[in-house]
């Protein structure tokens, strides 16, 4: 009689819970609250963000001119002239509307 060596149950579930966690930690490495997946995103989010940072920095300073040209130290007429013509509806005397 011979008799065939199987290999030990215990060497079986060894392996299995191996692979399984070898499986686990893969899958939260790449799609995990802290994988791969999410590191990307976090990159993408950043650069939006710092895009529209820059947006917001060049508004502030557009508008600080504008505020800078409006003031009593630096008055700029022509802007004046502009402001009080666009939201007052001012016209001079010597202009004539077109609708």
């Amino acid at each position: 009689m011979t008799r065939t060596a199987r290999p030990a149950l215990g060497t079986f579930i060894f392996f299995a819970v191996a692979f399984a966690l070898g499986t686990y930690f893969t899958f939260a490495a790449v799609q995990g609250d802290y994988g791969l997946f999410r590191r990307a995103e976090i990159d993408a989010e950043a650069r939006a963000l710092s895009d529209q940072l820059m947006r917001v920095q060049a508004d502030v300073a557009r508008m600080e001119n504008l505020t800078k040209r409006l003031s009593d130290d630096y008055l700029d007429l022509d802007l004046l002239d502009e402001q009080a013509r666009s939201i007052l509806g001012m016209l001079r005397s010597d202009e004539i509307v077109i609708r």
